[in-house]
């Protein structure tokens, strides 16, 4: 059993900041024992409690707001430090970012500034979206409704799966429709009566995600906490989810990461050859090469993440602004977010099967847990999978045609 993470141990008087010296030890304390923990199946509730405390979920707020200010780029070359350290912690944390870059990051109304303080104060927030039941995935009106009480409030029920994140959360978002069939989302408390967090992910990979089933059952749901679809709003903005999906393909650039330091330390620690050149295993040309080629991996799944960051920096301040180009600007940000999901998953899941060549059967072993970097790497890109947005890619550099803007672009 790994030793959880201490969160007494770090000052966190003050919200850490993406460049606070404390940065490198609270990574430091995640990335310890994180292969047990997905090992062991123990859920990183103190991983996440130690975030919650460092107010890291607040890194994309303004800094007048008690955020960290930072820009998109920051954040994901934090994301992807992140992914090295613990790919599960990660990727429970990418819908709450998802959701404060949607609707609490420039608050509109009272309620928006109200989840704005709560997020300021450490709150994790959670989603649900997904309906099994939906024959289509991505932009559809969702089957969960919100339907009036009489009062001037609403009752939700649903049942959403694939609900990554929530069970460590202390909100959570969800996506219904009122019944005219206007598509919205809620914010709500995870703790209101009528939900239900069932931990029922059984993926071969991201297996502390608590991707798993939630039931809403006549949640009370205040008219105010409501936010409907529209051109500029949340869900309804061309690209609106640009930022989730290169929020995954920043952890699959932290796994790369990790399985270079894995293989690095795998080759030092190793004691005997089989047939080698060299009988000094850190002098082998051929354990050194494979280690190069998982380098020069790692450091081309990170490149194009930032890349894409950049871009899609430009969109949002385009976006905030109003600017005239702002349609452009998001094409081109999720253009580029898609060019870089195809390079950092080739790369992440091919580092993650090299790692073996240089340690040789021993490093089968289920005690070194070394095949959770393929495993994780291979489930994260089977979200929305690579030959969708080849084929897209495709179409708009032969034929000029643009990405949808909705669905997982």
């Amino acid at each position: 059993m790994n030793r959880p993470v201490a969160a007494s141990s770090l000052n966190t008087s003050q919200p850490l900041k993406a460049q606070s010296p404390e940065l490198d030890a609270l990574l430091n304390q995640i990335a310890e024992g994180a292969g047990a923990r997905e090992r062991d199946r123990v859920l990183p509730f103190d991983a996440i409690d130690l975030i919650r405390r460092a107010r890291l979920g607040a890194l994309r707020l303004p800094a007048e707001t008690g955020g960290g200010g930072i820009s998109i780029r920051e954040l994901f070359a934090f994301v992807i430090r992140l992914g090295e350290a613990d790919a599960n912690v990660a990727h429970i944390l990418r819908n709450h970012f998802s959701v404060v870059e949607r609707l609490v990051r420039t608050p509109k109304d009272e309620q928006s500034r109200e989840w704005q303080r709560a997020v300021a104060d450490g709150a994790i927030i959670g989603l649900a979206t997904t309906e099994l039941e939906s024959p289509r995935v991505g932009n559809v009106t969702p089957g969960t409704t919100l339907t009036p009480d009489g009062n001037g409030d609403h009752l939700l029920n649903g049942i959403k799966y694939y609900s990554t994140g929530t069970l460590y959360s202390d909100y959570v978002l969800v996506r219904a429709a009122d019944p005219a069939g206007t598509s919205g989302a809620t914010i709500v408390p995870i703790k209101r009566e009528g939900i239900e967090l069932v931990d029922d992910w059984d993926g071969l990979g991201q297996r502390l995600t608590a991707t798993g089933t939630t039931h809403f059952r006549n949640v009370k749901v205040k008219r105010q906490e409501i936010v409907f679809d529209a051109p500029d709003v949340g869900y309804g903005a061309p690209y609106s989810n640009t930022f989730a999906q290169l929020f995954l393909i920043a952890v699959v650039a932290g796994i790369a990461r990790a399985t270079l330091r894995d293989a690095t330390a795998l080759v030092r620690s190793r004691k005997r050859t089989f047939y080698a050149p060299n009988e000094i295993p850190t002098e082998d040309p051929l354990l050194q090469q494979t280690v190069g080629q998982i380098a020069s991996g790692a450091f081309a799944a990170e490149t194009v993440v930032l890349t894409a960051a950049e871009a899609l920096d430009v969109a949002t301040d385009a976006s905030d602004a109003s600017a005239s180009n702002a349609a452009e600007a998001a094409h081109t940000a999720a253009l580029l977010s898609a060019k870089a999901k195809i390079i950092a998953d080739d790369f992440a899941i091919r580092g993650g099967s090299l790692l073996f060549d240089v340690g040789g059967a021993s490093a089968t072993k289920k005690v070194t847990n070394f095949d959770r970097h393929w495993r994780n790497a291979r489930t994260l890109s089977s979200h929305n999978p690579t030959i969708y947005k080849t084929r897209s890619i495709s179409q708009y550099e032969i034929n000029g045609t643009p990405l949808q803007t909705k669905g997982f672009f």
